[in-house]
């Protein structure tokens, strides 16, 4: 948004100066992206008067002159036609630095002759493109600096050019009295008041204007527009041409230029049509595809479905909100001129532009909302600007559709900015800075102007308080403590755990993923994923178009591009949640590793090998120790399909608490992920873990056992088909408090035990707690292992 000084001061009474002008607006929220201020590169030229000109001895082109400036009497060779005694000039100075040609001055010599400056024309001070000549001044005194002459006789060429950034929620700012809204609110002056006209028609408008119903929801809300007939189209007087010019806008004709004068002085966008090009009344409608338009750049669009535009008996005229078209627009021999003033919907206007990849003035300001209530308002005030530089007489305004009603009120608490914002500002200036922004106060309820669509709660009220009184002032606090003493741990017991969980990976040597949540749905699928509920509505690409419903895809996925490059060992990880659904609540934490290839680099010693399901195991097992797991846990099978059948286990503290799970993957899986084998992962979910019961800080006491263990040898014969496992948890099982450890050490298959049949040896070690066993004790544990062992197994104590 571009705006120069004088023109802000058309609407704000203010002293202030550029720089306070420019700090505030950048501390208000309008930041300011650049200044064009031609004083700064005129300031260090002076007024000087020429009292004696004469032929330069050896060049007929060159005046020698002897000017009068504020350090006495200069020799100065200038090549300038009009150089002559007695005109006052601008002086440049030995030292000074001339824009238009780039130039630092000295002290030169020219054919001999030693000159002390220049006299400067208007292009080598970047004034104009005038060249032909050194510049007259018609008055001044010698020595006046040169940009006070013109702040006094040509204001407009050192008028400062602003240029702010807008975000998207302060539409109002685009015009530039709201930003003299803003700055007044401040306090840099006061807020001039406007001139509101009411014209009465002199006939009635014999152009119609119909909304119809396929665009009265979501296409134009209110359409108005009024015939003014008899005007004289030309130039625009030099002031508007001016203001057009210095923003970078170029004048076409007073027509045209009214309309981009209101679009920047009020952010109300206009538009004109040549009534003696329009047949018939004008519709707003939406258009069935297919249909073009040579619009006012010359251009021709072919408009999606949908889309809202203005037609009449010819055709398409132009595109609602976003550009006219060219067969309907004003030239210079237009007569008659239909002035047209719309609330569009922004989406709309945003559809409608992104389809047919326009940016115009019009676009980015109804597509960010203009002020509806000024809608009719704005027809008048146009109105007769065109009639005061056009002239012509003005008809009956014709209307279709209704102003939107946008008015709402909240209520101010001025004990939330203490809270929300951290400042203490009285209430009585709250109240004032929300009544110069233009909220309409009633006891505390706060009545939003029509041109803030983003004030929507009471917090807004707050937020435009702070930012009028400014969070510069904001004083830093220390927070106050809630306790005294030490303060409670901030992060959550899975919190602690998941931190638990990834140091203890990297410590075991394993290096961190982190991948993206979207996986495709051939992988998912392979991880019991893939269905609707996971699916994403406006996926990134198609290779991410599933929530992962576990880690195990992303780091195989990572696998396979390291072994792609060369890297076939790897032992990567990540923690992270997987996802089963799509609504809250429906994904858990994970922690899951993988590891490919050998356990290291290949050795004549034969200290590598190939990583096998004890690895995970023992991996898996380090870290549910980490975050707190019960050390005594059962492993069982009847894993996930994504496991080897016979070579995974699930670690749980019961058929239904499952902790986590280890093992190959299986062989399927890998080829249909590209990752050559073997491959061995594990999974944890962290929040299964049982909370401990004590939440103290620190570690419970060491306790070490001062009463002797014992370990007795057991060996069971049993079927062939029956797994080691289950032995081993029945044997467990019999008595929790005194078995400590099961382990195997022997197996033996066929022999002297008949075909079918298989012998398990298992050490049991029993580890009082209270007295030393005795003899007995140990016989009744002894039987009820032999007891649990037959029951589970169907097997026998061997003899």
């Amino acid at each position: 948004m571009k705006f120069t000084l004088s023109w802000l001061k058309e609407h704000l009474e203010t002293e202030a100066s550029l720089d306070e002008i420019l700090y505030a607006l950048t501390d208000l929220g309008l930041e300011v992206e650049g200044v064009e201020d031609p004083a700064s590169k005129l300031a260090s030229f002076t007024l000087a008067k020429v009292k004696h000109a004469e032929q330069h001895p050896d060049a007929d082109r060159l005046r020698v002159c002897t000017v009068e400036t504020d350090e006495g009497d200069k020799q100065i060779v200038c090549g300038a036609p009009n150089a002559r005694e007695g005109i006052t000039v601008v002086l440049c100075k030995p030292g000074d630095y001339v824009p238009g040609i780039d130039v630092s001055l000295s002290v030169g010599n020219i054919r001999g002759v030693e000159s002390h400056g220049m006299m400067a024309s208007e292009r080598e001070l970047e004034l104009s493109d005038e060249h032909n000549g050194i510049i007259e001044l018609p008055s001044g005194e010698v020595g006046q600096k040169f940009i006070d002459w013109l702040a006094q006789n040509d204001p407009v060429k050192v008028d400062p050019v602003i240029d702010i950034a807008i975000t998207p929620n302060r539409p109002d700012a685009l015009g530039v009295r709201g930003i003299a809204r803003d700055l007044a609110a401040r306090g840099l002056g006061e807020l001039k008041p406007v001139t509101e006209h009411n014209i009465d028609g002199q006939f009635s408008c014999p152009i119609k204007v119909v909304i119809d119903e396929d665009a009265q929801e979501g296409g134009c809300e209110v359409f108005a527009g009024r015939l003014i007939r008899g005007v004289k189209n030309g130039p625009s007087p030099d002031w508007l041409q001016q203001r057009l010019k210095a923003i970078g806008l170029r004048p076409i004709s007073a027509l045209v230029d009214v309309t981009n004068f209101f679009t920047y002085d009020r952010n109300r966008p206009l538009h004109v049509f040549d009534a003696g090009k329009v047949k018939g009344d004008l519709h707003v409608h939406r258009t069935k595809g297919g249909e073009t338009l040579i619009g006012l750049d010359e251009k021709e669009y072919s408009f999606p479905e949908d889309a809202v535009v203005i037609s009449d008996d010819n055709g398409i005229e132009s595109i609602g909100g976003i550009m006219g078209g060219l067969a309907s627009g004003c030239t210079l021999d237009t007569v008659d001129v239909f002035l047209e003033a719309a609330v569009w919907d922004p989406i709309q206007i945003a559809k409608t532009g992104r389809a047919l990849k326009i940016n115009t003035d019009a676009r980015y300001r109804n597509e960010r909302g203009i002020d509806p209530a000024y809608n009719m308002q704005a027809m008048e005030d146009a109105a007769q600007m065109i009639l005061d530089l056009c002239g012509g007489e003005a008809s009956d305004v014709v209307v279709a559709g209704a102003v939107p009603d946008v008015a709402r009120a909240y209520t101010l608490n001025a004990g939330r900015v203490v809270s929300l914002v951290g400042m203490d500002i009285a209430e009585s200036e709250q109240r004032q800075t929300l009544t110069k922004l233009g909220f309409r106060m009633e006891g505390n309820l706060a009545h939003v102007p029509s041109w803030r669509p983003d004030v929507q709660g009471p917090a807004d009220l707050v937020e435009e308080v702070a930012r009028i009184a400014s969070l510069t002032k904001l004083e830093p606090k220390p927070l106050a403590r809630p306790s005294v003493g030490v303060p409670r741990p901030i992060l959550s017991p899975i919190q602690v755990r998941e931190q638990m969980a990834r140091r203890t990976a990297a410590q075991l040597g394993y290096n961190e993923c982190v991948t993206y949540s979207f996986i495709d749905k051939a992988s998912a699928m392979l991880f019991g994923g893939g269905t609707d509920a996971t699916m994403l509505d406006n996926p990134i690409s198609s290779e991410m178009s599933h929530m992962r419903p576990d880690l195990l895809p992303g780091l195989l996925q990572a696998a396979a591009r390291n072994q792609a490059r060369g890297f076939h060992d790897l032992a990567l990880f990540e923690c992270g949640p997987a996802f089963v659904g799509g609504e809250p609540g429906e994904q858990r934490l994970q922690v899951s590793g993988l590891l490919v290839g050998r356990t290291g680099p290949k050795d004549v010693h034969v200290a590598s090998r190939v990583v096998d399901v004890y690895d995970a195991k023992a991996d898996a097992e380090a870290v549910l120790a980490a975050i707190g797991a019960p050390a005594k846990v059962q492993v069982l099978r009847n894993g996930e399909g994504w496991w080897h059948p016979g070579r995974h286990g699930q670690i749980c503290l019961g058929p239904k608490k499952v902790l986590g799970v280890f093992g190959e993957l299986h062989p399927k899986v890998l080829a249909e992920m590209d990752v050559k084998g073997p491959a061995v992962a594990f999974t944890i979910w962290p929040e299964e873990v049982p909370l401990p019961k004590k939440k103290a800080a620190t570690r419970p006491a060491l306790e070490l056992r001062d009463l002797q263990a014992v370990e007795r040898d057991f060996a069971f014969v049993v079927d062939e088909k029956v797994e080691v496992l289950t032995l081993v948890n029945a044997a467990a099982g019999a008595d929790k408090s005194l078995i400590e450890a099961v382990r195997v050490f022997d197996q033996f298959i066929g022999g002297s035990l008949g075909e079918g049949k298989k012998s398990i040896a298992i050490t049991v070690r029993l580890q009082p707690t209270q007295t030393t066993l005795k003899e007995k004790d140990i016989e009744a544990v002894a039987a009820k292992i032999v007891e649990k062992v037959s029951k589970a197994t169907g097997g026998a104590l061997r003899g």
